[in-house]
């Protein structure tokens, strides 16, 4: 299953990369007019075996915001840029994350990488064999709530992945994120 999975994740990812290339220009012209710090930011995430990357992501928020899970910031709205917004209900700002696939951090499909200060999703995820799995770019949880679910819920849904996990339950989830982005569901910030 791994090697397919790798083979799948540089298919795509090469594809989607050529595809996406005007868009991803046309993106980070509009975060460099827009509001002032660069065009990426990179988070500090958790990946494999609870090792820490860094994660590219187009920016959303203003550089002043904290460095916390989003749903953990009053009124995040108020720290977003003037296109932050509009990026993350697309979750356009996802796209530098194919960067991140290519380099093996990540994988199409699998647990969304938590924040390193994350420690409560870290440790509830370690005590189910979560941490062994490579992070991906969408996941069950994604498809299953997103931004709507506990912590819990999330994990459950993880672990349920973990123990399911198959090439065809990765086009699966591939197929229903798209269905997703499109319709907009369960994007709360």
């Amino acid at each position: 299953m791994q090697t397919s999975k790798r083979l799948l994740d540089l298919f795509i990812s090469i594809f989607l990369t050529c595809i996406l290339f005007f868009p991803i220009i046309i993106i980070a012209v509009m975060i460099f007019f827009t509001s002032k710090g660069p065009v990426l930011f990179w988070s500090k995430r958790v990946g494999i075996n609870n090792m820490i990357f860094k994660m590219p992501k187009f920016r959303t928020m203003l550089i002043n915001a904290p460095i916390v899970a989003t749903h953990l910031i009053k009124n995040s709205n108020e720290l977003l840029s003037p296109i932050g917004g509009f990026l993350r209900k697309f979750s356009l700002d996802e796209f530098p994350q194919l960067f991140s696939i290519l380099k093996g951090d990540m994988t199409l499909v699998g647990p969304r990488p938590a924040l390193y200060n994350q420690d409560d999703l870290i440790a509830m995820r370690k005590t189910k064999g979560i941490h062994k799995l490579t992070p991906g770019l969408t996941g069950w949880a994604q498809i299953n709530g997103r931004d709507n679910i506990s912590l819990t819920d999330k994990v459950d849904l993880d672990f349920y992945y973990l123990k399911n996990k198959s090439f065809i339950f990765d086009l699966k989830i591939i197929v229903l994120t798209v269905f997703k982005i499109i319709k907009n569901n369960d994007v709360s910030h």
